[in-house]
């Protein structure tokens, strides 16, 4: 029985192996292909694109074999293949079955100092002995200034120390100390492996027109007596992002680490810029002087940040004209008491990309820390929170929490503001600092009536003509900013925010 199976399973086999829909002709030439063109973006000298894919298609009733599918440039090119599962630049006989398709994906990473144009070229070129069809490749390619961590002999990457944890034990990152070109230009953009850190007694400057680009992981650290002065203008404003140029990165929170401005760190100044996609925005510590602030913030936009925009604590910020959206927590988070002054600024928050629990702004007096089982709570100094002419906003339905302990003052005012806070279920309406009538606290603000943004998913904060927030801020704090983020003079019939209105097209 065993024996008769065995010639039985044989036969068949040896018969389907004799049928024509088994075998594989050699392709006429009849492909055709996703696209003609495969545009690869721009890349960064050295740096590795994304994957990009290309879909051959058999349209016809036959098995095909193509002869030959490469790179035109063959094994010199900056372009790198995989066809069916197999990495290479060139490949011989790559079947499809009929009615049936195949992708290819493309990746590429190209040196700058060994190309002569900018705009780097190949195809992909599939051959048979009576066709040749190609789909061309096309990839900008950027130089840059790259600044990253040394390695030793052995190896290892250069480390920052940050300080020491519970246990005694030195905190650290990888990174390096900036010591030398104290100032950035716009000539070439800079790219950030690790941190870069400012040290002690040294400032850098960057200029108008500059662009900061981070790896994963990476930003730039301001020490103690240190300080950062970033001079963009209207036009040319100084833009910090990742280091992946491609269209998909474009809005992707979480990209890099953070602009962290370090206890001790002083005088910052940062005018006209935009710091987006990274982690947090400004992360601030330290109090600074009690004449000056930490951080003068002005004509700023700070978009898509996986936690906070701004996350300051125990610090000091002066700012005016400031716009932030789109944080996986708060787009404002003053935390750990400090002296703060906003005026016509746009805080606002509708991240969509998870679950969001804090609001917009947040504001307390304190820190926690576990010791034990215990939860031991400092209370820390609110010396001032002031909003003066500036929007709240966001898709939740509270954007404002004040989350105040005892032990510690607790001072804050709000002035002509348009705020979300829909306590729908009078969850505050008994804690003293939601008290809206107290005029020690509150004055002229408006609630809950709409901002009307252009578009909040593209970070266009600009307000429409059915915005509450027209000609209703206090004309004496306009005054000290009498032109909005875009330069509109607000001086006579100044509007809530960072923008004076416009009529939408």
């Amino acid at each position: 029985m065993r024996f008769s199976l065995l010639i039985i399973s044989t036969l068949f086999f040896a018969i389907t192996s004799c049928r024509k829909d088994f075998d594989f002709k050699e392709s006429d030439g009849n492909l055709s292909f996703s696209k003609d063109t495969v545009f690869l973006d721009t890349v960064f000298s050295k740096i590795s694109s994304s994957t990009y894919k290309l879909k051959v298609y058999n349209k016809s009733n036959q098995q095909i074999t193509i002869p030959s599918v490469a790179l035109g440039r063959g094994e010199t090119s900056f372009y790198r293949l995989n066809v069916n599962g197999r990495p290479g630049k060139q490949f011989t006989n790559v079947e499809i079955l009929p009615k049936d398709s195949i992708f290819i994906f493309i990746e590429t990473t190209i040196d700058y100092a060994k190309v002569i144009n900018p705009i780097y070229t190949d195809s992909i070129v599939f051959k048979g002995n009576s066709f040749v069809k190609d789909v061309k490749l096309v990839s900008l390619v950027q130089d840059a200034h790259f600044l990253y961590p040394s390695k030793d002999s052995q190896g290892l990457i250069e480390t920052i120390t940050l300080g020491k944890n519970i246990k005694g034990e030195d905190i650290k990152i990888n990174g390096f100390y900036l010591n030398n070109n104290f100032t950035w230009n716009s000539s070439k953009p800079y790219v950030i492996y690790g941190y870069c850190a400012i040290p002690a007694g040294k400032s850098l400057t960057i200029t108008e027109g500059a662009k900061i680009h981070f790896h994963n992981n990476s930003g730039l650290i301001i020490n103690k007596n240190a300080t950062l002065k970033i001079n963009g203008t209207l036009q040319n404003k100084v833009v910090f992002e990742g280091n992946r140029l491609e269209p998909y990165f474009k809005n992707i929170a979480g990209q890099w680490g953070t602009i962290w401005m370090r206890a001790g760190s002083k005088n910052n100044e940062i005018n006209h810029a935009v710091i987006k996609n990274g982690s947090i925005g400004i992360l601030i510590d330290s109090i600074g002087s009690a004449v000056t602030p930490t951080l003068k913030l002005t004509n700023t936009e700070i978009y898509n940040h996986s936690t906070y925009g701004i996350l300051a604590r125990e610090s000091s910020i002066e700012g005016s004209n400031i716009v932030i959206n789109k944080a996986g927590f708060s787009s404002l988070a003053l935390t750990m008491g400090g002296n703060y002054t906003f005026t016509h600024c746009t805080f606002a928050n509708y991240w969509s990309q998870s679950l969001r629990q804090f609001p917009a702004v947040l504001v307390n007096n304190f820190y926690s820390y576990e010791e034990g089982n215990k939860t031991i709570i400092v209370p820390k100094k609110l010396t001032a929170a002031n909003f003066y002419n500036s929007i709240i906003f966001g898709n939740n339905r509270i954007e404002l929490l004040l989350d105040k302990i005892d032990g510690a003052d607790f001072n804050f005012l709000f002035q002509n503001n348009l705020i979300q806070f829909d306590d729908y279920n009078n969850s505050y309406s008994t804690k003293p600092q939601y008290q809206f009538s107290n005029t020690l606290m509150y004055q002229n603000n408006l609630f809950n009536q709409t901002p009307d943004f252009k578009n909040t998913q593209l970070n266009q904060l600009i307000i429409g003509k059915a915005s509450s927030g027209i000609q209703k801020a206090a004309i004496s704090k306009a005054l000290l900013v009498p032109v909005d983020i875009l330069g509109v003079n607000r001086t006579t019939s100044p509007d809530m925010g960072a923008y004076q209105h416009i009529i939408f097209q």
